[in-house]
């Protein structure tokens, strides 16, 4: 095997990263390795540097990269390839704080009560958006959903998130009622792999994240939301409106199941530049 398949299979065996992260740590090489055109082990500083210097991305996306080619030369240096990591000469890009988008509270009803609930995919499709939001889902983690996860009688569910974690997230009323009207009308598992999985397709088999995202801005078309969301904009929005609500920094980052409270504090800036905009907007000297 050639350099980007053994360290692809250090990444998923040794590092046990999630399927997103190898896939995207094995694109960006891969993308180095055609624009190098050599044996990876003679670069140095200044290829990397010309290399992400050639690419035209936005500079987080480049702050990746440089990442997945600091792991990757960390990676050959382990391995006695080099003596040294190129990296280790580069500076990080300087990112500024990023805000995700987020919908208000209306936007959000307005998605979900667009759904036609007269078919079978527009009652799972309504379960799914409940669920996204009133729990604050990743979309890999709505997905993944099992129908023993879920107590209605307790009114939570069991939630499997990065790296293997467990949590349990409350459920709330409205997730609950849609998901009860979602196992009315489930269709048959195509084989017993699928018995226990939540959210199915019309052939049985589990709902792929791509057809979420595609619902998802499908339905805000439909609502005539025209913000550029994803399934990950519930989880936003969802954060964002319960600390604007007043709940504990600590209960939101226990629900969506963030590692550090740093990560968290994000939704505290979307607040405050809501409050700020919203002040200047108003302001009587405008």
């Amino acid at each position: 095997m050639g350099a980007l398949e053994n360290f692809t299979y250090y990444l998923k065996v040794e590092r046990s990263m999630s399927p997103n992260t190898v896939a995207a740590y094995s694109s960006d090489l891969a993308s180095f390795l055609q624009w190098f055109g050599a044996d990876p082990a003679t670069a140095d500083s200044d290829s990397v540097a010309g290399f992400l210097a050639s690419v035209k991305v936005s500079g987080r996306s480049q702050a990746r990269m440089q990442s997945s080619l600091r792991s990757f030369f960390s990676w050959m240096v382990m391995e006695g390839e080099m003596d040294i990591n190129p990296c280790d000469a580069l500076d990080s890009p300087k990112l500024g704080r990023y805000l995700p988008s987020v919908l208000s509270v209306e936007e959000v009803e307005a998605i979900i009560d667009s759904v036609d609930v007269s078919c079978f995919s527009g009652v799972r499709d309504r379960a799914i958006l409940e669920i996204l939001y009133g729990c604050g889902l990743r979309v890999s983690e709505a997905s993944s959903i099992r129908i023993s996860d879920i107590w209605f009688g307790d009114s939570f569910v069991r939630i499997v998130g990065k790296g293997n974690k467990e949590r349990i997230v409350p459920l709330g009323e409205e997730a609950a009622d849609a998901v009860r009207a979602y196992l009315q009308i489930r269709p048959q598992p195509a084989s017993a792999e699928f018995d226990d999985t939540l959210f199915l397709n019309r052939r049985g088999g589990r709902l792929s994240r791509i057809s979420i995202f595609k619902m998802v801005r499908k339905q805000a078309l439909a609502a005539g939301v025209t913000k550029d969301i994803s399934p990950h904009t519930f989880r936003h929005s969802f954060a964002t409106h319960m600390i604007e609500n007043g709940a504990d920094l600590r209960i939101v980052q226990e629900m969506l199941g963030h590692e550090s409270i740093l990560t968290t504090e994000i939704y505290t800036h979307i607040d405050t530049s809501t409050w700020q905009r919203s002040v200047l907007e108003h302001h009587p000297e405008k």
